[in-house]
């Protein structure tokens, strides 16, 4: 059999001008860098491959010149075709100036592309990016103005919007393993994750292209079990060994780590207690919109301490988290190692992640955000004067059931200081990030409106939610003013109408108890019974409705005290800081506003909230549920009991 072992300079030799290579890694993971270094030094030395085209999903480098960003020289690269710039900040700087032409398109088409291109297809039909930067009628993913080729195209197929994304050929890969045999089979038994290396492989393989993989060590041809074999050696053209450890770490930071490559499972109680700051606030108040039993993916950021607290609130198994990069279940690692999770039930290809991600299949995502304006439309991808790219967020944003941005209020040298469970600014952010005008957007509000996505904007001292008429403010920390605090550091006013207090559980350094909250175990202490009136009283005030088993909950509990009480009985419901998500309101009329409607002689509902009596009312009214929803408690018993 051909042994395909060889010289990385030999692999390097074989790479032409002008050619497509495209790359594996994820984020500071999985890079094959002595592919990278050895690229580079052959243009430094040779001057040649020349005007090469790169394609790669997420960042893959350290931002400060390895992985990707080796590839920066001047005349190596003519064109970029990245989910991430931010990785290789020469390589941003090259498109910035018009050097390279360049398009940032979003993670998960790109990944999904490799199948496409593999299977001999023209490009991939997708509603990922509508309505973004990405979407041709605001720009098509082009970074700069010498970018001129479209490679996305705005379609209408059966009267609804698509966007086709253009497949382009590939003639290299470079993607990395652990083991390899001579025959060129490779498996990734201390790799962290997999990513979309098959992919990438059969995509150049099929395209007459070369494959060029980096290991760590090679084997006696047959011993590699066929079922661990995730790369096959029909694929593979040339196998380089990284005898240096260095240009084969796990990631930048971990050498090697065997919890987060499977190899081994950790007990999760020793993981560090985060410090009580403005990261572990964000995190504290977006984990009780966490859905048991639900799939949920965190970004990078503020958003990734949300597994810390989850695992400090023992609600780890009550959850699945998992990341684009394909890790789906387990303490989600933050840091170096993101992207990869310890004690991991599972790790799938990054392409198949996003299959899921793009049908539907996340209950909830957890995303940092630069920039956000007045209809609820977000930044994440070009701020600041720079190029960083969308990475999986528009995948993932889009999807998702529900959304929570998560991030500071002000950036750039906030300190805040939590005293007596009231939180106190330091020192202010020198940057707003709620401005009239984001300078790219990479989430539409209108567009997830329209779609009836329920969104929250979680910060450190107030909560935001995206409403048909734009951002309304519903939260507030303990300790902060909403003039100074809030108003004054915005360029423009939200929606003010029934603001309540954040959770002071939040604000105290120690546990939470949160998951009462999350399977709604105190939702009996909310309905009492006044035997003498024959009154039921059902109390939801500052309560949410966030997923379908909190319909079901409420329900079930309004059926049993039912039963206690008997029927026909006098209702008040009290809905002051109420909240019910968008995409639930049917079914919150059906289950819960039915089940009172049937069982009760005379209901009451009041809240402060014009905008929630309008809401409740025609959400009830919808399934033929007539209520009077009054504006406060004594307007409601006064209907009850006449005084």
């Amino acid at each position: 059999m051909k042994d395909k072992t060889t010289t990385t300079e030999q692999a390097m030799a074989l790479i032409r001008d002008g050619d497509v290579v495209t790359t594996t890694g994820f984020v500071q993971s999985c890079i094959p860098e002595m592919l990278h270094a050895a690229l580079e030094k052959r243009f430094v030395d040779e001057g040649a491959p020349r005007d090469l085209t790169l394609i790669m999903c997420a960042g893959a480098g350290d931002s400060k010149g390895l992985g990707t960003g080796r590839l920066h020289h001047d005349g190596l690269l003519r064109r970029v075709i990245a989910g991430n710039f931010g990785r290789m900040p020469k390589v941003a700087q090259a498109a910035q100036e018009n050097k390279i032409c360049g398009y940032n398109l979003p993670q998960g088409v790109i990944s999904q592309l490799y199948r496409a291109c593999a299977a001999g297809q023209p490009g991939l039909f997708s509603k990922v990016g509508l309505h973004t930067y990405v979407d041709p009628r605001h720009g098509g993913g082009k970074v700069n103005k010498v970018t001129e080729e479209d490679i996305v195209k705005h379609v209408e197929v059966d009267g609804e919007d698509w966007l086709f994304y253009k497949a382009t050929k590939i003639d290299v890969a470079f993607i990395r393993g652990t083991s390899a045999d001579r025959s060129g089979n490779i498996s990734m038994e201390r790799e962290a994750l997999t990513l979309d290396c098959l992919a990438q492989a059969m995509a150049a393989h099929n395209n007459g292209g070369i494959v060029i993989a980096q290991v760590e060590r090679i084997v006696e041809d047959g011993s590699i079990k066929p079922k661990d074999v995730k790369i096959p050696g029909l694929l593979v053209d040339c196998v380089c060994l990284a005898d240096d450890p260095d240009m084969h770490r796990m990631n930048y930071g971990v050498q090697h780590n065997p919890a987060l490559s499977g190899e081994i499972r950790v007990p999760v109680e020793g993981i560090a207690k985060m410090p009580l700051d403005q990261r572990k606030i964000i995190a504290r108040r977006a984990a009780f919109e966490l859905p048991p039993n639900g799939a949920v993916n965190l970004g990078v950021g503020a958003p990734d301490g949300v597994a810390a607290v989850a695992n400090e609130e023992k609600a780890t198994a009550y959850i699945t988290l998992t990341t684009e990069a394909g890790a789906v279940g387990g303490v989600l690692a933050g840091g170096s190692s993101f992207g990869s999770s310890a004690n991991a039930d599972a790790i799938i290809d990054q392409n198949q992640m996003f299959d899921f991600y793009d049908g539907g299949g996340l209950d909830l995502t957890c995303l940092g955000m630069a920039e956000c304006d007045a209809e609820g439309s977000v930044n994440a991808s070009r701020f600041g004067g720079r190029l960083n790219g969308c990475g999986g967020f528009i995948n993932i944003s889009q999807n998702s059931r529900a959304v929570v941005f998560a991030g500071t209020f002000t950036a750039g040298g906030l300190k805040v200081a939590v005293e007596d469970g009231n939180l106190r600014i330091v020192q202010e952010g020198r940057n707003k990030k709620f401005v009239r005008l984001i300078e790219q957007i990479t989430f539409s509000g209108p567009y997830a409106s329209q779609r009836s996505q329920p969104v929250l904007y979680v910060t450190e001292r107030c909560v935001l939610q995206l409403t048909p008429n734009g951002l309304e403010l519903i939260e507030i920390a303990p300790g902060i003013d909403l003039q100074r605090d809030i108003l004054d550091q915005m360029e423009f006013k939200p929606i003010i109408e029934n603001v309540t207090q954040m959770d002071p559980r939040i604000f105290q350094d120690e546990p939470m108890g949160l998951m009462n909250d999350l399977l709604n175990l105190n939702l009996p202490e909310r309905v009492t019974y006044d035997a003498a009136r024959h009154t039921m009283f059902l109390n939801l005030e500052g309560w949410s409705v966030k997923k379908k088993r909190d319909v079901e909950d409420l329900a079930r509990v309004l059926q049993d005290a039912f039963a206690k009480s008997g029927r026909d009985v006098n209702m008040v419901v009290n809905q002051n800081g109420f909240r019910i998500a968008e995409d639930l309101q049917d079914a919150y009329a059906a289950a819960v506003g039915q089940t009172l409607e049937r069982h009760s002689a005379s209901i009451a509902h009041y809240t402060t909230s014009a905008f929630m009596r309008l809401k409740m009312q025609g959400t009830l009214a919808s399934r033929g549920v007539q209520p009077h929803i009054f504006e406060s408690g004594e307007e409601a018993h006064q209907a009850i009991w006449g005084s």
